[in-house]
């Protein structure tokens, strides 16, 4: 690895401690009610294919929305295929049953491919400007720009304003949020 990319992972790494710091923080003093802007946000686009996430750690809580959003079109939840690909989503509605997933998230039991036009995404931090700092991996990069080559992609960070940073270590290869949504704002930063 060239000394550049061993600073830029060694930024990164500090960048995500930091906000896996902030998020539990925010996970742990969180007043009910945390989803209520996305469920504004998505009220707009009923019926339209989306996909969300089932929590795990600390993450911000996007199930209620995605129950309420399954009422009048079809939700899914990301499922890992291996390392370095894409992501897919299989179809999950309230209730259905779940298996294990990798790094363990539940997903659905059988699984039902297909690709959303919006995804609620997860995060460790984001900035102001659409910047998303993930778990490393680059799933959600490699599957928003596999997405966006086929039709209009819609991202939506959805996190905590604590996990809010100044400033992102970014790369190229990192795809940017239409918009970011926390428990007390909408950000809409679609270009």
């Amino acid at each position: 690895m060239a000394k550049a990319e061993t600073d830029l992972a060694e930024i990164k790494a500090a960048a995500r401690k930091a906000a896996f710091a902030r998020r539990k923080q925010a996970f742990d003093t969180q007043a009910p009610g945390a989803a209520g802007h996305l469920a504004e946000v998505l009220a707009g686009y009923r019926g339209v294919p989306l996909a969300g996430y089932m929590p795990i750690r600390t993450e911000i809580d996007p199930v209620a929305v995605m129950a309420e959003a399954a009422a009048h079109g079809p939700v899914g939840v990301p499922v890992i295929q291996g390392a370095g690909l894409p992501l897919e989503f299989s179809r999950w509605q309230p209730g259905g049953a779940l298996r294990e997933g990798p790094f363990g998230a539940k997903v659905p039991e059988v699984d039902d491919y297909f690709d959303p036009e919006i995804l609620i995404v997860p995060l460790v931090g984001f900035d102001a400007r659409g910047g998303r700092l993930g778990y490393g991996g680059g799933f959600y990069d490699r599957t928003l720009e596999r997405l966006r080559s086929r039709r209009a992609t819609l991202a939506i960070g959805f996190a905590f304003d604590a996990q809010e940073a100044e400033e992102l270590p970014l790369e190229p290869t990192d795809q940017p949020l239409d918009m970011i949504v926390t428990e007390s704002r909408v950000l809409d930063l679609k270009r």
